[in-house]
């Protein structure tokens, strides 16, 4: 049976849903699996054994389209048994409708009565994301409950030799650190300062980690440059040649070698955060108003640190500080984190 999956477009989600990649393999073992998803995802997918070809999204996330989700379609005829959408939208689930694919499943989200000829209605049965994403690997009728539920872990295959290159190739940057055991921070996020750790808090743990020998390596896209120049130039001058800021500078492919690479990782609730659990990394995951009971880090080896009670709080923006952080992330005070990390390490060593 050939499998189309209808992708998410953000970095998390897509992590998560190599879950339900894995489910579906031992479900239907002779299945192939291909992947609807934008061009930035190419490097995940290929990370995923599961995965038999990615195929490129060119229809910008929130744009409608239908003329090319048609044409996408039309192209995709007579090659599939069944597709799965991941996406809540009426637009996600086009694609498959047009390809006349015979079995089409997902979650009822907004109106895709017909479109979806396989539609489920009971999320709320299924308080985890990833819960979500894995019960549509299997048959009406034969879906476990949450409790029962299995869920595969995401993982993400690295080779040694191709994180060595990954390492020459940023040989000036890493120079001064090359001694060094190395400790990765991820401090972007997505909608602004109110799910951001804040800056002076990881110079705070980067100060002490860099006291204790380690390195400190940044990550994030461009937009998390100015972030990370925070935190570097909030360090002691002559700990700043120890603290190495790569957002920006990385593609998807190298931020994964270079984060396998590390001792262990302190994390905003991110994308990189869920790459970073998907490495089996030691891995500290601190939360603010976004929740760990929908989307935690899916990993055996990740703490997570949340002051705050209940699920999430709708918040892009907070009054909390001049800076935009929110109380609840501010109250992490840096010693929380480091007795985390030093338990984590202890138990890695």
């Amino acid at each position: 049976m050939n499998i189309l999956i209808i992708a998410p477009s953000w970095v998390g989600d897509m992590m998560m849903s190599h879950s339900l990649y894995q489910q579906l393999k031992q479900n239907y073992p002779d299945c192939h699996i291909d992947v609807m998803a934008p061009d930035w995802c190419r490097p995940l997918l290929a990370r995923m054994p599961e995965v038999r070809k990615a195929i490129s999204m060119p229809i910008e996330h929130g744009s409608f389209a239908l003329c090319k989700r048609y044409d996408l379609g039309k192209n995709l005829q007579n090659q599939y048994q069944m597709a799965i959408v991941l996406p809540n939208s009426l637009k996600s689930s086009f694609i498959p409708f047009f390809a006349r694919i015979p079995h089409r499943r997902g979650w009822k989200g907004e109106m895709r009565y017909g479109l979806l000829n396989d539609l489920r209605a009971n999320k709320q049965d299924y308080p985890l994301m990833v819960q979500r994403y894995v019960a549509l690997a299997f048959d009406k009728g034969y879906i476990p409950a949450a409790e029962q539920l299995p869920i595969p872990y995401p993982y993400l295959q690295v080779n040694a030799e191709q994180i060595i290159q990954t390492k020459q190739h940023f040989t000036k940057q890493l120079d001064y650190a090359e001694n060094r055991l190395a400790i990765g921070f991820c401090p972007g996020a997505e909608f602004g300062p109110a799910k951001r750790y804040p800056h002076y808090h990881y110079a705070k743990v980067a100060q002490k980690l860099i006291e204790q020998g380690y390195a400190i390596r940044l990550f994030g896209s461009k937009k998390d440059e100015v972030v990370g120049e925070e935190i570097r130039t909030s360090l002691p001058v002559e700990q700043q040649r120890y603290c190495i800021n790569l957002a920006g500078q990385t593609d998807l492919n190298q931020a994964v070698d270079l984060i396998a690479d590390c001792v262990a990782i302190v994390s905003n609730d991110s994308g990189l955060m869920h790459i970073a659990a998907a490495l089996n990394r030691p891995l500290v995951a601190l939360y603010g108003p976004t929740s760990p009971q929908y989307t935690p880090p899916l990993s055996h080896n990740a703490v997570i640190i949340r002051l705050i009670e209940g699920g999430l709080i709708k918040v892009r923006k907070s009054q909390d500080s001049a800076e935009g952080y929110h109380q609840s992330l501010i109250d992490i005070q840096p010693e929380m984190v480091l007795a985390k990390l030093d338990e984590l390490i202890g138990k890695a060593n």
